[in-house]
């Protein structure tokens, strides 16, 4: 794996990509911009950071974490419970600054052919999945402890209609998936809103500047009391997508508009 960024990437790229780098700095620019018109407008926007599918401890998730660390923000792993265990258990003890989600139980596509893929939901019945994410929030809650906070994290961001008063039954404070949030939905729901990766195109980073314009038009949007998620997949990084999300953080974490609440206080499970 490529070594850590440090924050002489904003001040290297240019003469390393001169050709590119303008519209990048007016991207940037422009996120800048929306930031300062909200501070000096007296408000802020809550922001929040999900990494999904994490498992077990590697090279990128070690370079996730040395990220939120580095910035000081937090950050919530979607953790599949069939797959992890002890030993991710024990990586994230000395990562103060994140936490464990739960994402659905063995990210196993269950949809009929030629429908999307979906694991909550598709061809099997409530009872069993129900007895799976049971079974999953069990075995988070005696690896993590407190780390964990119950909140479902469907696997790719779907989950059959017909199954939400039965999550909402089974105690998890909130759902979190892609998109705007269904008004008065029960569980509630704390959406990630902004992905990096084009999945359609060979899982590519949509590149710096267009990430920047991303950003930047979800901010604007973002209604005030809405948190406004990013979405990442450590495993899925290039290292054009690692520098921008090094970049990215440096200037959130860092801007007098944005805040940064602890998922627990977040999702309603605990204190900011």
């Amino acid at each position: 794996m490529p070594s850590l960024t440090d924050r002489s990437f904003s001040m290297t790229l240019s003469a390393t990509n001169p050709d590119t780098m303008p519209n990048t700095d007016n991207a940037w620019a422009a996120l800048v911009t929306v930031l300062d018109e909200l501070s000096n407008d007296g408000r802020t926007v809550d922001l929040w950071w999900r990494d999904d599918d994490a498992t077990d401890p590697s090279p990128s998730l070690d370079r996730l974490l040395a990220l939120a660390q580095r910035h000081d923000v937090p950050v919530a792993l979607a953790v599949i419970p069939a797959h992890t265990g002890p030993a991710l258990a024990d990586r994230l003890a000395a990562s103060p600054q994140a936490v464990v989600l739960q994402h659905g139980w063995a990210h196993a596509n269950h949809a009929p052919d030629a429908e999307k893929s979906i694991e909550l939901g598709g061809d099997r019945s409530v009872s069993a999945v129900v007895e799976e994410l049971a079974a999953g929030r069990d075995k988070l809650q005696r690896l993590f402890g407190d780390r964990f906070v119950p909140v479902l994290v469907p696997p790719w961001n779907r989950i059959d209609g017909h199954l939400l008063p039965h999550v909402a039954d089974m105690g998890y404070p909130a759902l979190s998936t892609f998109g705007p949030e269904a008004e008065e939905a029960a569980p509630a729901q704390v959406n990630v809103h902004i992905d990096p990766i084009a999945w359609r195109d060979d899982r590519r980073f949509i590149g710096e500047a267009a990430f920047a314009d991303l950003c930047r038009d979800a901010i604007s949007r973002q209604p005030h009391d809405r948190a406004l998620g990013v979405m990442t997949h450590h495993w899925a990084h290039d290292e054009a997508l690692w520098q921008a999300l090094d970049r990215l953080l440096g200037l959130l974490a860092g801007h007098r508009a944005v805040r940064w609440p602890q998922p627990a206080a977040l999702f309603g499970t605990g204190t900011a």
